[in-house]
């Protein structure tokens, strides 16, 4: 078990404390002098104070305030207290005794008084009517003279009555642990495993020697045993770990449990169809994070609300968006989109990833994904819903190019989002914030090249207009990245939404440029291709791809996608060693992740799933079943075989999260607003810890346990477009029963003349035995029509 010392910020912990718990906190306080000033209330109201649009009174010796209605943010309702001393790495107990008619949850906060407001400790007390006593403790990381104490009590749509009394905070306190709930030291994936594939588990323990192990049916019937594999001490989680393999077990069943130690994992079951839900929950969450449309609560249950950011007050809408000042003098319609995380903004680069993974999951297997399976409003137009989930995003896309006629003409602003930060919660329909454009930049530019590329091929047998449109967009978007290719977001563009800044934009010109060959053959695009060092260089990462490294995504397509390249044998085979170097990582590491730096990344989960992208992709291009076994082990570490004995997906597995990082998904804040749905994946573990959350409980974690299930832990806990996106292309892949076809295709383009030009397919049977009934189906992404065909 690993305890995570709070060094910086200690651990906060709130209960309704019993008069004697109330007395032994009192006693302990009482070793330092009493920082706030007149908390009893007795001389009044002095020196607190409030926010203009509240006024505060004595009642019955409590301080008490009428919170109004009709707020959007906890800190446009504030009480507070000014100067208070704090000294650095003085532990302080916090307390106070606080109501509210109804019951609403408050924000309580210790806090620099001047921007930026760091917070050296941060709360989301419950509030009832009744009242509570509450305390907490933190260690101050700084000295200062001046903190302020403050109430946020904001962003409730009706009024409502706030008292409070006996606030008080004393140094002296003793430093508290935090130690997670970690539950049975037998990890298993919580979901369950497939019969026929691996079968591992981990076992935390301090024994050195091999362990007997059972596995028991539903019944409490010993089906399987063995004996443990001593792995020693991981690295990522500073844990004596020893692994069980059951893999000889087969027998579909609900309800098995292992025992070894002592102890007794929770349940899971064997079968078959395990992932087969997977896919269309992790792409149903686009539908409810999708911005300029009403979300329907007859599509998804509890989920409903009006259109966000569709210039209905109090929104100002994304229908006529202005520049930042000083960045261009005119405005554009960006309605649409997908809200990219938690928050109200839409990044062109985070968006690029993620739009483009869900059109590869539907290239990788098109008879995967029909017309009706998401459950969207688009359901039942004759096209497959990935693609019309998919095209809600890219035509956002191509409205956040440059127009004709203006400065950076063809380039793609780098995102909008609102002027300044909002609070939790707010639904995307009640935010007030003024929204603007931010400069354009050459790595949102090329991220549009490359989807809207792929979109063209991919939607021409759907709708050849939209296809063409894409077309055109790519090569405008193209010329303009070649004409400015260093023109990068400023890193210092972080207020009101995130600044995705990238100063090494080589990989995404590569991406690009793969994508608009796959789709025309041309050979300005093979050429620069060729001529990228990502062609040939090592481009696995152990750390993954994400939105600032794609040049895997190139290379991905590149080995899938029919293409002429001439070294493109030589392609296929570098994604089969990127697997063979994610296998081998994997099967160092004693919890079986393909991913094992000395640090964990923001957003590891979907780093991991990335990785196991790879060695899928592998699976594909060779049909070695060591490549499938190696992904569905990396999906055991994601669904609950892992340090914390958690699954990182909500809804899936006995104990799973369910409080992501959302102004929307925020039942933690506000009872009356669902957790996010089924299927939506948690960022993870991150040593960084940013935030004051992760900062206070988890300071001095170890890699694994640098997380926590809590709303306001943005730093371990987000969700986003572009984690999802690999959470939907993996599970579609572990979903898909069915044997791949042993073929090749291959596509070049020889003489043209005006009107025309001749093509030549390949196909090639690359297996052992005689393929019947096959049939081959291609389209052109510009209309063009087959006039002559031989064979």
């Amino acid at each position: 078990m690993t305890r995570c010392r709070a060094a910086l910020l200690a651990l906060l912990t709130m209960v309704a404390l019993s008069p004697a718990t109330a007395t032994a906190a009192q006693a302990a306080a009482d070793e330092g002098p009493e920082q706030i000033v007149n908390g009893t209330f007795d001389s009044g109201t002095a020196p607190w104070w409030a926010t203009a649009n509240t006024t505060l009174t004595v009642d019955e010796g409590r301080l008490c305030a009428d919170i109004p209605g009709g707020t959007a943010n906890p800190w446009d309702v504030i009480i507070g207290q000014n100067d208070l001393p704090l000294v650095a790495g003085e532990t302080y107990a916090y307390r106070f005794f606080a109501t509210a008619t109804p019951a609403k949850i408050g924000r309580a906060l210790i806090q620099l008084p001047v921007d930026p407001w760091t917070q050296y400790f941060a709360a989301n007390p419950e509030l009832s009517v009744s009242g509570n006593s509450y305390s907490y403790t933190f260690t101050a990381p700084v000295s200062l003279p001046n903190a302020q104490a403050v109430f946020q009590l904001g962003g409730s749509a009706e009024p409502w009555r706030f008292c409070m009394d006996d606030v008080s905070l004393k140094g002296g306190a003793e430093p508290e642990e935090y130690e997670p709930d970690t539950g049975p030291r037998v990890r298993v994936n919580m979901v369950g495993y497939l019969p026929t594939g691996p079968k591992r588990a981990t076992l935390v323990t301090d024994a050195t020697e091999p362990l007997a192990w059972e596995l028991k049916d539903a019944g409490k019937e010993t089906v399987a045993s063995g004996q443990t594999v001593p792995r020693g001490v991981d690295d990522s989680s500073g844990q004596n770990v020893h692994t069980l393999d059951f893999g000889g077990f087969r027998e579909p069943g609900e309800g098995y449990t292992l025992t070894a130690d002592g102890e007794t994992s929770r349940p899971f079951d064997i079968a078959a169809d395990l992932y087969d839900r997977l896919p269309a929950d992790a792409l149903k969450f686009y539908y409810t994070q999708r911005s300029g449309i009403e979300i329907r609560d007859d599509l998804r249950p509890g989920y409903g609300r009006p259109a966000g950011h569709v210039g209905v007050a109090p929104n100002q809408g994304d229908v006529d968006v202005p520049c930042q000042p000083g960045v261009c003098d005119y405005t554009l319609n960006v309605k649409g989109g997908w809200y990219d995380a938690g928050d109200h903004g839409k990044y062109v680069v985070n968006g690029g990833i993620s739009v483009h993974q869900l059109m590869a999951t539907y290239e990788r297997d098109k008879a995967a994904f029909t017309d009706g399976r998401l459950d969207i409003p688009e359901s039942g137009n004759g096209r497959p819903d990935i693609l019309d989930e998919a095209r809600w995003e890219q035509e956002f896309l191509l409205s956040m190019q440059v127009p004709d006629g203006e400065p950076f003409a063809g380039m793609a602003h780098h995102k909008i989002h609102d002027r300044n930060w909002t609070g939790l919660p707010l639904m995307p329909h009640l935010d007030p914030q003024p929204r603007e454009l931010h400069p354009p930049s050459t790595a949102a530019t090329l991220n549009l090249a490359a989807t809207a590329a792929q979109a063209a091929r991919l939607y021409a047998p759907y709708d050849a207009e939209f296809a063409a449109t894409n077309l055109k967009a790519a090569r405008k978007a193209w010329a303009a990245a070649r004409a400015n290719p260093e023109k990068y977001a400023d890193p210092a563009d972080g207020v009101g939404g995130g600044a995705y800044s990238d100063p090494d934009v080589s990989d995404e010109f590569y991406w690009a440029a793969a994508e608009l060959y796959l789709t025309t053959g041309e050979k300005e695009f093979r050429d620069f291709v060729l001529a990228s060092p990502h062609h040939t260089g090592d481009v696995w990462r152990e750390r993954g791809f994400d939105w600032g490294n794609v040049a895997q995504l190139g290379r991905l397509e590149l080995a899938t996608v029919p293409n002429a390249l001439p070294d493109r044998e030589r392609v296929r085979q570098s994604v089969v060693e990127g697997a063979e170097k994610y296998l081998a990582i994997q099967r160092a590491h004693p919890y079986g992740i393909p991913y094992d730096p000395p640090d964990f990344d923001w957003g590891s989960n979907h780093l991991i799933i990335n990785n196991a992208i790879v060695m899928a992709t592998a699976f594909d291009l060779t049909g070695q079943e060591k490549y499938r076994e190696a992904v569905r082990e990396a999906m055991d570490y994601v669904l609950g075989r892992n340090a914390l004995n958690q699954s990182y997906v909500t809804g899936y597995g006995e104990v799973a999260s369910k409080n992501q990082h959302s102004r929307w998904y925020a039942r933690q804040l506000d009872p009356e607003l669902p957790n996010p749905p089924r299927g939506t994946l948690a960022g993870g573990p991150n040593s960084a810890i940013q935030d004051p959350v992760a900062q206070r409980l988890l300071r001095g974690c170890e890699p694994q346990f640098c997380y926590i299930d809590d709303i306001e832990s943005w730093a371990t806990n987000e969700l986003t477009i572009n984690w999802n996106a690999p959470l939907a292309w993996i599970s579609a892949f572990l979903a898909d029963r069915g044997e791949r076809a042993d073929c090749r295709v291959r596509y070049s383009a020889h003489g043209a003349w005006p009107g025309g030009f001749t093509a030549q397919v390949t196909i090639e049977n690359t297996g052992g035995k005689t393929l019947e009934g096959w049939s081959l189906r291609w389209s052109f992404p510009s209309g063009q029509r087959a006039g002559h065909a031989w064979g």
